[in-house]
């Protein structure tokens, strides 16, 4: 049987109205091989795949869902972890409305890392409260030879008030939540930013005060 060519990705609820689809932007960043784009497949197609070769600058993947009863978009750019692409990543960092930190526990490396991807995207992106919509995931628990222990990424994670998550591509273990939390979070952020725009538009002046009515 042939498919329609645009199914309907959002069920339709009472509560639920299409039009008001809430498009966002998410970028995952992080250094080379901790599993970006296995991470990003795993969430939008379903499917893990051993063998990726190396991200040059940026990808982009979209993903339908609802959350909150709101329709959301997500335009997800995976990116390129080498260094030689870091100022060319960078550009894409504008407009984001959430970042997703990833690293891999069988990398020590990638994850001190964390802290350079973190306050190079906060430096680049316009700057807005510092409570950014961001999550950090630690890759890659499905292996046996970990490097960075739970604690240690918690931590530093509680410290920066960032949620983690310990994810495995592989094996699809927590690989949705942290991207529904990421999106929540981003909704929330841009229906913030978006209501205060109308409260500050319709604000009155000292000078508007109401004339009194005669009659």
């Amino acid at each position: 049987s042939s498919e329609p060519s645009d199914p309907p990705l959002i069920p339709q609820g009472p509560s639920m109205d299409a039009s008001k689809k809430v498009d966002l932007k998410i970028i995952i960043i992080g250094a080379l091989g901790v599993g970006k784009t296995s991470l990003l497949h795993q969430y939008v197609h379903k499917r893990f795949y051993e063998d990726y070769r190396t991200t040059l600058g940026a990808s982009i993947l979209t993903k339908v869902l609802a959350v909150d009863n709101t329709p959301l978009k997500l335009q997800i750019w995976d990116t390129g972890g080498q260094e030689r692409f870091r100022s060319m990543v960078s550009t894409f960092y504008k407009g984001s409305d959430g970042c997703m930190l990833a690293f891999d526990v069988t990398d020590r490396e990638s994850f001190e890392a964390l802290d350079n991807w973190r306050n190079d995207f906060l430096e680049k992106v316009i700057p807005r409260e510092q409570d950014f919509p961001m999550v950090v995931l630690g890759n890659k628990i499905d292996l046996c030879d970990r490097q960075v222990p739970k604690e240690t990424a918690s931590a530093w994670c509680k410290e920066k008030d960032i949620p983690y998550f310990e994810v495995s591509a592989k094996n699809n273990i927590n690989v949705a939540e942290a991207f529904e939390t990421l999106a929540k979070q981003a909704l929330t952020t841009y229906k913030g930013i978006f209501e205060s725009y109308l409260t500050d538009s319709i604000k009155l002046t000292p000078n508007d005060k109401p004339k009194k009515s005669c009659c």
